[in-house]
């Protein structure tokens, strides 16, 4: 995989948040750095900085006001109400990021 800086450091950012877990295990695909928790995909880096949650799709629409948007897979191709796809600049702090990574953690989307 290519280095993508702002996926680099978007990446070390959610390796500290998710330190603390146990099971965590990364892999490669979106086009980012995918974390895995308890086997499941939470969330992932993507190549422009942005984060990729997986979310429970009954909060979808909350989750929209809070910053994040609808995730793509391509140009067009919308991944549904279980993912949404998070600006650079609303996870700017950790405290945001670590908000996001929760939701990622705790969703269990379709």
């Amino acid at each position: 995989m290519q280095t993508d800086p702002a996926r680099d450091a978007l990446a070390q950012r959610i390796r500290q948040s998710l330190a603390f877990h146990p099971d965590v295990r990364e892999k490669n695909m979106f086009g980012g750095v995918a974390f895995m928790v308890d086997g499941q995909l939470a969330v992932s880096a993507g190549r422009d900085g942005d984060l990729l949650v997986r979310v429970d799709p009954s909060g979808y629409r909350d989750l929209l006001t809070a910053g994040g948007q609808p995730a793509y897979m391509g140009t067009g191709r919308p991944m549904g109400e279980g993912w949404v796809t998070v600006p650079m600049e609303i996870i700017v702090d950790d405290e945001a990021l670590n908000w996001w990574i929760t939701v990622g953690r705790t969703s269990r989307s379709g």
